[in-house]
């Protein structure tokens, strides 16, 4: 199993975030981009907010890569729906580079027993 941490920011206006958390709850996931999590190898994903940033913890399959979960997700239309959808809610963090949502985190900690 891999974990990575990912961050973006959400549009600050309470009501695009609103609408951002409804789109999010179980009642509203939309079967075919949940599948296209799991068929990349994501076998766990869980979203945090706080303000109007974004923080995901996923973890993955051992052979999971972020390249060629986004060609699966370039290949897949109902995919880059969702994207066009939802980055009406979502906005670059200030150092993100020109068409980058999601980006990856470093751990700079760990605590173990």
């Amino acid at each position: 199993m891999k974990r990575f941490c990912l961050a973006v920011d959400l549009k600050d206006d309470p009501k695009l975030i609103e609408e951002y958390e409804k789109w999010h709850k179980p009642e509203h996931a939309r079967p075919e981009i949940t599948k296209s999590i799991l068929d990349a190898g994501v076998t766990s994903m869980e979203i945090f907010r706080l303000g109007n940033r974004l923080f995901m913890i996923m973890e993955t399959e051992d052979d999971f890569t972020f390249e060629n979960k986004a060609k699966m997700d370039q290949d897949n239309e109902k995919v880059q729906d969702w994207e066009e959808f939802v980055w009406k809610f979502q906005q670059p963090l200030p150092w993100a580079a020109p068409g980058e949502k999601w980006m990856l985190m470093d751990q700079i900690f760990k605590l173990t027993n």
